[in-house]
């Protein structure tokens, strides 16, 4: 069947549709795209008399942005189905289809199949992900009429589909305006006209608040909403539903095929409307009053077992958010005592229902049974079974569930009924009870963990991270569930890998002949195992379901491994993650592989079990290595572990599994430590899920994307805020506050018109704007600072950045209480920004602590160095987790690097206070402890202080004279100057506060005289002496319980690359403390970061494409409004180069730094200083891809390490050249070639040889780029890392690729329209050396590289030359002249499932 949407929006039959076409199951990759469009089989159509335009399955991509309209063309590009094949589709959107669709379009003219175009134009850029709203701003009368247009058209199954699959973006695309106010007339309270009058007065009583929003609808207009097509949509989802017989299902037809595409995305619109809070309080009561959850989990679709299990587990999804536990109207988180008494107060109704109209019915047992009897389901279907069908009706209709007229079936009232009252599993019981590792059930369902070949064009049973959440729990359940799939999804790759290098197979003679499993291959992360029992099975504890703890004991064999590996092996500590596998293979030996089938059915993959170190033994039962312990040559071969399995695991087995899935474990899998950090995040993730969750009010609401993000920074209008170093002198104030009326303080506090004498520090206070929206004068205090003492190392040191006006406006909003946003372009200083704001947080607030969190070491190493610049006490700085050895200082900032400093400072102070006792006479020993030290700052040192304070306090001509200290101080030389007294009194006064900063000293090192241990005192320096702490966003979330139990706290935070974070590891650095009376003790959170730059890495596309796993916090918070500080002037590139890439910010300058001869100076041998270079076809060959998602160029890594070796026979040094690449296939295939081609010492390897994104965040002088795709512009498509591979260099940019293929591409035009200004051959020139004279704009007499080829023999002839010059100037001496080897083949992918390999680094 099929049905219309009519104007008004309802739905009604037409007749079926004759053209109805088979959806196509080609995949969507583009390898066979070809760019002069050879098809044979073309399809053409006429425009105009005799004009003719290939279609779209030549294969040819086609700009159609500047193309003449033809309407004849447009509809028979929809008529013949073209959108049905994703591969055409890919090609008209690659083409600008949408542009030339929607500059054409005519509200009153354009034709239906006009409309959908671009409906269907609109769902493939979001299904590529890129920008899909762009085009329609600035036309959102047309933008309205259009959406209307898509509601009232009329629509077979595939239409059905393509209108969902709008919605479900549009719904994904709130923040967009236009967009929001069409959706939100779809979503109003104008539903609830389509529900029961009976259930909705139900609600309103149970629901005062729902009540006052239906009477303020009734009197709004009801013009401005569609309050009929939710509900039509509804209807014919049901209907579809009904038609889809347990046949149907089975042995689908093409049509039922599409009609269940359909009720799976309906389903997933569904679910976006039931999980935002603003279209949940309208839609959610129209769902129940359909009972929709009820009728899909009865349907045949639902109950028929097939392999497609996808609508089932979307029917879970929707009825778990049906049933979440919030406020639908207030959004508040229901408690268990509010979900317990909801559920008693309904069943109470019930029986008062029963006792005043079916008491003398079989339900009087009803009326007289207590609450819980009643709220289970068997208990009530017991009941509900012996009434008549007329008794039943007439119950379910008292009870507004059902109207009094209403001819569903007895057995489907009854589950009505039973849905609405029976007592549900708690959300968060459910979850706790939920295993952390992954099973074989789950690594391999392709509906719950895609595979890589996933392609957006089939929805799946997975939650979204969007802009809104419906509570905090909702928000930690998401992205729990997402982490553990993306984990569980790494962990397959890496089982895979494993099993398939093991490699088993049946060996017949085996087992005394039965056979058994035996392993042919050799992998360095799997071993077999002898034997597996349990050890112990722990009894359950009061209020859960599952053992306390379950033991295991693993027995293995190491003979095998030598060295290194044996090593790695014994090196297994307490709680690190492994993995039992049983393997029961179907192939014998000699047997060859089956690649056709399944890998577990190929490899025989029976199950998995995931398991935590407890100890390793080795043959003699001794401990290897644990927390205490550690052998130093464990004996023998034969190993023991013990390990702790998963309780909740344990018992799901014991309850469902017939036979003993732990006797049957032959491999033990390990992972790399790096990688395996999985469970403990997870385990946080729990355990935040559990606790009262504190989020500073000021961020609550806007976190959970409601309220007004404008409120989210409190600025500060009554008090000073001291900026310490930030400005240099008075201009530099001025120059950052140009249009602010300045009133200046001098450092008595009075007003002077004599700015220019002022000098630095200065304190600042902002005025309030009025209600006109004017402001008053920004006031500026200049003070004096203190006299800091006498010694050189007692001066502060000082800020040397001028900061710009728009980096002071970062560093004043991170100043302020609340949120900060602060978006750092390439090269615009940001790490200068945080620095400085963390600097102020120290000055400002001395009694708060800071937290410090990045998304990598370096980045965390970079923020230090610059640290410990500035005037902050490094006994105040710590260090946590790895990395602190790359630090580029000789200093130690680890936990027991800082307690040995402070040790080793306490001796050195004590010293001082030895010797300024012997100063004043004093003959005892007062500097034996820290203790006597404070005993004699008190009685002695203090009290001489302030009598000769009262001496000179009317007399300070007399300061120098009446200086206590004298002798203390007589190592300085002539400490009096004797210019004034007053002076002279400064100068002591600093040299009190030496002393006194050197007892304060002492008084914090006094702790750790009591404390012993190494461990309590590395702890007591984190909880309560470092002011500044630093550490890993996944540090963060591995450590958080120990911080908690340890009562760490902090006041302030500060993320550095926030746009490269997860959403959850951005959270849980806001929650490393305990709550302060329910509130958190956060006082101001600042992110830095770039969402134009790449995101958090996910590797499984599907949760980034899907469920947008790859959003990181800063980024959602910027679509939804919050204000940013965007820096605008940059100072890493050339401004020409930077040119490239600044059109994606709004106002990105240049710093005068960029002025410079630095900058000024041409690249020696180069025409230019940046170009694009054409690599044609080597070989006859262009892209390869020796593996799948293996992409490689051998002519354009040939091409690349030939002009590399250019430049070094030029002079250029190695480490001031990078190369990257975007696919890690030609990040191997390139060192290949260089460690061929550059193998003598003379040439050596570049500073790094990297993808685009792992060199995220790194930058170099010259960067030799390969985009390598020569079929389809692959991922550099997205903006995001176009801009990333543009701004990596400094001085000199050089991109091979295929001309054609990436300057036709509509996103990349912006940048690659320069290139295309200047030639795409290589221009050279010669005679020239590195460095080099000339300036960047002088005229040249360039020397075009026609090829590879041609560049390589020029280098051949320049190594000839080179070698020839050595040979006359050394003539005794033999030179070996560098050769250029044979060509170098393509390299494999020798990963055995064909995925590659992870890049190590730091």
């Amino acid at each position: 069947e099929t049905f219309k949407l009519e104007k008004t929006g309802r739905m009604g039959k037409t007749k079926d549709d004759p053209k109805r076409e088979k959806k196509t199951d080609e995949t969507p990759e583009m390898k066979g795209t070809k760019r002069k469009g050879k098809d044979g089989n073309k399809r053409e159509v006429k425009r105009g008399k005799d004009k003719k335009i290939a279609m779209p399955t030549s294969g040819e991509i086609h700009d159609w942005t500047n193309e003449e309209f033809d309407s004849v063309f447009v509809e028979q590009i929809w008529q013949e189905g073209f959108f049905k094949d994703l591969k055409q589709t890919m090609i008209l959107e690659l083409g600008n289809y949408l542009t030339y669709l929607w500059n054409h379009y005519n509200p009153e003219e354009s034709s239906t199949e006009h409309v959908m175009s671009i409906m269907a134009m609109v769902n493939e850029k979001f299904r590529e992900g890129v920008p899909a709203w762009d085009v329609f701003r600035g036309r959102e009368e047309d933008f309205s009429k259009m959406f209307g247009k898509i509601l009232s058209v009329e629509i077979t199954y595939p239409l059905a589909t393509l209108i969902t699959v709008f919605l479900i973006n549009c719904f994904q695309s709130l923040e967009e305006d236009m967009v929001r106010e069409e959706c939100m007339k779809l979503v109003s309270p104008g539903l609830w006209v389509s529900v029961s009058q009976e259930r909705r007065n139900r609600e309103f009583k149970l629901q005062p608040r729902a009540a006052k929003i239906w009477e303020r609808f009734q009197k709004s207009d009801k013009s401005k909403t569609n309050r009929h097509y939710i509900p039509a949509f509804l209807d014919l989802y049901l209907a579809t539903l009904d038609s889809l017989t347990a046949s149907h299902v089975t042995k689908p037809s093409p049509d039922a095929l599409l009609k269940i595409e359909f009720c799976e995305r309906a389903v997933e619109l569904m679910l976006d409307l039931v999980s935002q809070v603003p279209t949940r309080r309208f839609f959610l009561l129209l769902l129940r009053d359909k009972h929709v959850v009820l009728r899909s989990s009865q349907a045949p679709l639902y109950t028929t077992d097939t392999p497609r299990k996808l609508f089932l587990q979307l029917v879970l999804m929707l009825r778990f958010f049906e049933g979440f536990e919030v406020d639908t109207y207030t959004g508040d988180s229901l408690d268990e005592d509010q979900i317990a008494n909801r559920q008693a107060d309904q069943v109470r109704d019930l029986q008062k229902l029963v006792f005043e109209h079916f008491y003398d019915t079989p339900l009087k047992e009803i009326a007289l049974s207590n609450i819980s009897a009643v709220g289970t389901p068997d208990a009530l279907l017991t009941y509900l079974r012996r009434l008549p069908d007329h008794h039943l009706r007439s119950l379910a209709h008292h009870l507004s569930l059902l109207p009094e007229n209403s001819n569903h079936p007895p057995a489907m009232i009854t589950h009505i009924i039973t849905n609405e009252f029976e007592k549900r599993m708690s959300q968060l019981e459910a979850v706790n009870n939920m295993p952390v590792y992954p099973t074989e059930d789950i690594l391999w369902d392709d509906n719950v963990i895609p595979s890589d070949e996933y392609t957006g064009e089939h929805c799946l049973a997975l939650p979204k991270l969007n802009l809104q959440f419906l509570s905090l729990y909702d928000y930690l359940y998401r992205n729990f569930d997402l982490y553990r799939l993306e984990s569980a999804y790494e962990i397959r790759g890496d089982i895979e890998d494993a099993v398939a290098r093991c490699n088993a197979r049946i060996d017949p003679s085996g087992n005394q002949g039965k056979g058994s499993t035996t392993f042919t291959g050799w992998s360095r992360m799997a071993l077999p195992i002898s034997e597996f029992h349990i050890e112990s099975v722990g009894k359950s504890l009061l209020g859960e379901n599952h053992p306390s703890e379950v033991t295991g004991r693993i027995s293995y064999d190491v003979s095998n491994c030598k060295g290194r590996l044996r090593d790695e092996w014994d090196s297994l500590k307490l709680h690190d993650v492994l993995f039992l596998v049983t393997l029961r293979p179907l192939l014998h030996l000699g047997q060859p592989a089956q690649d056709t089938l399944p890998f577990c059915q190929q490899y025989g993959v029976h199950s998995v079990r995931g398991c935590e170190v407890h100890q390793l033994l080795d043959e003699k039962n001794k401990v290897i290595k644990d927390q205490e312990h550690e052998v130093a040559t464990p004996a023998g071969t034969l190993r023991t572990l013990r390990v702790w399995l998963d309780p909740s695991q344990y018992k799901i087995d014991m309850e469902t599994k017939e036979e003993d899935v732990y006797g049957s474990f032959n491999l033990l899998v390990r992972r790399r430590p790096k990688e395996n950090n999985f469970k403990a995040v997870l385990e946080t993730i729990r355990e935040l899920m559990n606790t009262n969750t504190a989020v500073p009010e000021w961020l609550h609401d806007t976190f959970l994307g409601y309220g007004n993000p404008k409120e989210a920074n409190i600025a500060s209008h009554k008090e000073y805020l001291d900026y310490v170093d930030t400005f240099l002198h008075v201009d530099h104030l001025k120059a950052c506050f140009p249009e602010a009326k300045i009133k200046w303080l001098n450092a008595k506090g009075h007003a002077t018109s004599d700015a220019a004498s002022l000098q630095p520090p200065f304190k600042l206070q902002f005025p309030e704007k009025s209600k006109d929206g004017s402001e008053g004068s920004l006031t500026v205090l200049a003070y004096e600072p203190i006299n800091a003492g006498p010694y050189p190392q007692d001066i502060p040191k000082k800020n040397a950045v001028p900061f710009t006006p728009t980096q002071v406006k970062g560093i004043t909003s991170g100043m302020n209480t609340g949120l900060t946003l602060i978006v750092g372009p390439p090269g615009t200083g940001k790490t200068d920004v945080a620095v400085q704001i963390i600097s102020n947080w120290y000055h400002n607030f001395p009694q708060q602590r800071t937290l410090l969190v990045t998304h990598s070491n370096q980045a965390l190493n970079q923020l230090f160095e610059k640290l410990i610049q500035l005037d902050i006490d490094e006994r105040h700085l710590l260090r946590l987790g790895h990395g602190n050895e790359l630090l580029e200082t000789s200093k130690d900032f680890s936990k027991m690097g800082r307690v040995n400093l402070v040790l080793e400072r306490r001796l050195l102070k004590l010293k001082e206070v030895e010797r300024l006792g012997k100063s004043l006479g004093f003959q005892a020993d007062v500097a034996y402890t820290c203790e006597t030290a404070e005993h004699f700052y008190l009685s002695h040192v203090k009290e001489v202080w302030d009598r000769y304070l009262s001496q000179v306090s009317n007399n300070c001509q007399a300061a120098a004279r009446l200086f206590p200290f004298k002798n203390f101080f007589s190592d300085v030389g002539e400490l009096f100057p004797g210019k004034s007294g007053e002076e002279d009194l400064a100068i002591a006064q600093g040299c009190w506060v030496h002393l006194d900063r050197l007892f304060s000293e002492l008084r914090e090192a006094r702790a750790f005289e009591l404390l012993r241990n190494p461990y309590d005192r590395a702890n007591f320096l984190l909880t309560k002496q470092a002011k500044i702490v630093a550490m890993t966003c996944t540090h963060a979330a591995i450590k958080r319980k120990e911080l908690i139990q340890l009562g760490f706290q902090y006041d302030n935070l500060l993320m550095e690359e926030a746009g490269q974070i997860l959403e959850i590891e951005t959270f849980i650095p806001m929650l490393l403390q305990k709550e302060d009376m329910g509130k958190s003790k956060l006082k101001r959170v600042v992110l830095i970061g770039d969402h134009h730059q790449l995101p958090p890495i996910v590797k499984n596309i599907a949760f980034q494409k899907y469920s947008h796993l790859d959003q990181s916090l800063f980024t959602r918070l910027i679509r939804l409004g919050v204000p940013t500080v965007q820096l605008d002037s940059q100072g890493r590139a050339r401004p020409s180069i930077a040119q490239l890439y600044n059109w994606r910010y709004s106002h990105l300058g240049n710093l005068p730094v960029t002025s410079s001869s630095h900058f000024t100076k041409a690249n020696p041998g180069f025409a230019f200083d940046y170009q694009m270079v054409d690599v044609a076809d080597y070989n006859g060959k262009g892209e390869m891809t020796p593996g799948p998602h293996f992409y490689q160029n051998l002519g354009e890594a040939e091409y690349l390490v030939a002009v590399y070796m250019y430049m070094r026979l030029l002079g250029y040094p190695a480490d001031k050249i990078t190369i990257l690449t975007t696919y890690n296939g030609q990040k191997e295939l390139l060192r290949d070639v260089i460690t061929s081609r550059c193998s003598h010492p003379f040439f050596g390897k570049p500073k790094k040889i990297s993808t685009v994104d792992r060199y995220q965040g790194q930058q170099n002088d010259y960067v030799l780029l390969s985009l390598v795709r020569t079929k389809g512009v692959g991922h550099i498509r997205d903006v995001r890392r176009l801009v990333v591979a543009m701004s990596r260099a400094r001085l000199g940019l050089y991109v091979f690729c295929r001309k054609n293929l990436f300057s036709n591409c509509f996103e990349l035009t912006p940048a690659f329209s320069k290139f295309l200004q200047r030639p795409t051959q290589l221009q050279l020139v010669q005679d020239e050396g590195y460095p080099c004279s000339r300036t960047v704009d002088a005229p040249t007499h360039p020397f075009p590289v026609e090829d590879v080829i041609h560049m390589g023999r020029l280098v051949e002839q320049m190594q000839q030359s080179l070698a020839d010059q050595m040979q006359a100037e050394k003539p005794a001496e033999a030179v070996p002249v560098p050769q250029p080897p044979a060509l170098t083949q393509e390299k494999k992918n020798t990963s055995q499932n064909g995925k590659e390999e992870e890049e190590e680094e730091s």
